[in-house]
């Protein structure tokens, strides 16, 4: 009598299983680390066709889904900006952590966030600005270059619009310390965001003893907002950076003129400044140095010009980045290109795209980044400006500009990044590590953060 062997049914069922996720996994779009909203008709549909070639008792799950119900794989789901679109400020995450690294070149960079309750050292968040993200500091539009390493900063993020081509690791949010959201459309510092918000810290006493001491400062905060609320006891010396009015001045000198004494405590009855705040070897209790310290409205407007002025000769010199909204065709190869300028810039930068003048349009990658931009780039001239009644979004600057070339590049395709220049700027290269020379310049690889 020939014997058969049992059937091992356990390990079919896991072939079954793996074969199943795989499926509505490719279904759906699910990739790993992603968190994803998808309707139960297509887990049904995907389910039951699996069942049906499996002739497993699979088909039984489609019962447990009412079917025309919503269904979401993670509550509260992050949001992933759609290309050609400006994202909703509202759908994104806020966070708060000290610049620890940044690679200027390609807008990226890693913060250790600062999350309340936790205390115990975490991995390092690395996070990627979005190409319109806003970056502002000292109360004045600023580039990643311009922040020093250590400072606090304030960011509201997203999950990465295209996770293969990220120039972040892709995070899968179970850790409090490493979110999954990681692309950047606001970063800044604590004045900025101060000031964005109408707030001021209200400083209460300053203690010294020589050359250090500690400050008690008290910042609002609403339940559920950012920031630090509360009172504050935090560190200064030395290294602290003390605005008044047009003058910068350390703590000696504050001493020397009998403004502050070097032993003893000093009362201010809670006056209006602005701190930035640094990195302190107790950052895991959440305590905090003063790295800069404005003690009226009048020096924080100085520290604020200087930063424009930076910012604005920076722009000037690699050009005012913007994405193609539309292409119209003319009959012998020229082109009318319509375009959103990004936001977050200094007005009198806009000001200078006006209609009837030259100019000259580069292609750029997401990082902003361009090939030869004063050689490749192509002349034309601006004949509209537009300049959107209503509000705009976080990272547009609401002004499309329609710019006619003699003839239409591949990187003017909508949706692409372009860089361009009124004829009254420089017509310059920019550094040689800022541009684009191979395929890795292009889609910076998330290795780097891997090592």
């Amino acid at each position: 009598m020939k014997r058969h062997r049992p059937r091992n049914t356990s390990t079919k069922r896991q072939r079954v299983d793996q074969h199943m996720r795989q499926r509505v996994n490719e279904r759906v779009g699910l990739y790993e680390g992603e968190s994803v909203s998808v309707h139960v008709t297509e887990l049904s549909s995907a389910i039951h066709s699996l069942a049906l070639r499996a002739g497993t008792a699979y088909s039984l799950c489609v019962l447990l889904i009412s079917v025309g119900a919503p269904i979401a794989l993670r509550a509260d789901e992050p949001f992933r900006p759609e290309p050609g679109a400006f994202p909703p400020v509202e759908e994104a995450r806020a966070y708060r952590g000290e610049l620890v690294f940044v690679d200027h070149v390609n807008r990226r960079g890693s913060l250790r966030l600062q999350v309340d309750g936790h205390y115990q050292e975490g991995r390092l968040h690395h996070f990627a600005m979005l190409p319109y993200g806003v970056i502002r500091y000292r109360g004045a539009a600023a580039d990643l270059r311009d922040i020093p390493i250590g400072t606090v900063l304030y960011g509201r993020f997203y999950l990465p619009p295209h996770p293969k081509t990220s120039a972040v690791p892709n995070a899968k949010g179970n850790d409090k310390t490493v979110p999954a959201e990681n692309h950047a459309i606001l970063l800044e510092d604590g004045p900025s965001f101060c000031l964005r918000e109408g707030k001021a810290w209200k400083l209460k006493e300053i203690t010294l003893n020589g050359s250090e001491g500690q400050l008690v400062a008290s910042l609002d905060r609403k339940d559920g907002g950012e920031g630090l609320g509360g009172e504050h006891k935090l560190t200064i010396d030395g290294s602290t950076r003390i605005w008044r009015g047009r003058e910068l001045l350390g703590l000696d000198e504050l001493v020397a003129e009998e403004s502050w004494s070097k032993q003893g405590q000093k009362q201010f009855e809670g006056q209006a400044v602005q701190l930035a705040l640094t990195w302190h070897p107790r950052y895991l209790y959440q305590q905090f140095h003063v790295s800069d310290l404005w003690l009226d409205e009048a020096a924080m407007k100085v520290a604020a010009e200087r930063q424009r002025q930076r910012h604005n000769r920076h722009i000037r010199t690699r050009w005012m980045p913007a994405w193609v909204d539309s292409i119209k065709y003319g009959e012998f190869g020229n082109a009318t290109v319509q375009a959103t300028l990004f936001g977050g810039m200094d007005e009198s930068l806009y000001a200078a795209f006006k209609p009837g003048i030259g100019g000259k349009m580069a292609a750029a990658e997401n990082t902003l980044r361009t090939w030869w931009p004063d050689h490749d780039g192509m002349d034309g001239r601006i004949t509209a400006v537009e300049k959107a009644a209503k509000e705009p979004p976080l990272g547009s600057s609401g002004i499309q500009i329609q710019f006619e070339v003699p003839l239409i590049l591949e990187g003017f395709r909508p949706g692409r990044i372009v860089r361009i220049r009124p004829q009254n700027w420089p017509n310059v290269k920019p550094p040689v590590e800022e541009t684009v020379r191979s395929y890795e310049d292009r889609w910076p690889s998330p290795d780097l953060f891997q090592k």
